[in-house]
């Protein structure tokens, strides 16, 4: 099994910037889907970028521009940078995975393992 771990959250002002990063335990992220999605309490999860294995990115238009989602294969470390962050980013983040795929998307149900999630509070 293979487990992921996300830390990097907490609260920062309107403006600032934050670094979410999600460990996998086992396996490198090179031949895998991987995305970051988010969730506020009553709302639906959304995606917010994601990387293939080819490496080719998309990101949700609201955080196009100020959020860039990279990986590190020898650390087998999935980031999010996160800049010029407003109060409507407050949510929690999850990082999600899917093994041996070529591509990804940026859908809830394309993902079968998950973190825990990690919280992000910007104030204004």
């Amino acid at each position: 099994d293979v487990d992921l771990m996300e830390s990097g959250g907490g609260s920062v002002q309107a403006g600032g910037s934050l670094r979410l990063s999600c460990a996998a335990s086992r396996y490198t992220y090179s031949s895998a889907g991987v995305a970051w999605f988010r969730q506020v309490p009553g709302k639906e999860r959304e995606g917010v970028a994601r990387i293939d294995s080819d490496g080719i990115t998309s990101y949700a238009d609201s955080v196009k521009g100020r959020f860039t989602i990279s990986q590190d294969n020898a650390k087998r470390t999935l980031y999010l940078q996160m800049n010029s962050l407003k109060p409507e980013d407050t949510a929690m983040y999850y990082c999600a995975a899917r093994w041996n795929v070529r591509s990804c998307y940026l859908t809830v149900t394309y993902f079968a393992l998950w973190g825990q999630g990690t919280q992000v509070t910007v104030s204004s």
